[in-house]
């Protein structure tokens, strides 16, 4: 059975609701909450589980399946892909952190140097 899934929405994300719910899956999936195998809630789970229309789940869960995230079989549900590229998810996984640091340095005003030396630091 799925863990669940806990999404938190922001109320001032401009995204459309299923590339945020893609966004949450491929995170659960990257940090390895969510290995290989690993079935997902069906559609109607999900939508009535984090209060979203059936069709948006429909949405995330075909474009996830198009970029090979997971795989869906009718009347078997789906899982995430066991073929799956992981060190891709990862990636993107550590730039969105990154951006993010990034924007919160800058808004209090740390040097770059001062930046690259926490990050060495974390790093060791």
């Amino acid at each position: 059975m799925y863990m669940k899934s806990g999404f938190v929405f922001s109320q001032t994300d401009t995204r459309p609701m299923y590339q945020q719910i893609m966004e949450q899956i491929k995170q659960r999936i990257a940090v390895g909450d969510w290995p290989p195998h690993t079935p997902l809630p069906s559609v109607r789970e999900l939508a009535v589980e984090i209060k979203v229309s059936v069709i948006t789940i429909k949405r995330a869960y075909l474009e996830l399946a198009r970029e090979g995230v997971i795989v869906t079989q009718q009347g078997k549900g789906s899982w995430v892909n066991d073929v799956l590229d992981m060190k891709v998810l990862q990636r993107e996984e550590l730039m969105q952190h990154l951006e993010q640091a990034g924007k919160l340095a800058k808004s209090l005003g740390l040097p770059e140097e001062k930046i690259l030396q926490l990050l060495k630091q974390f790093m060791e």
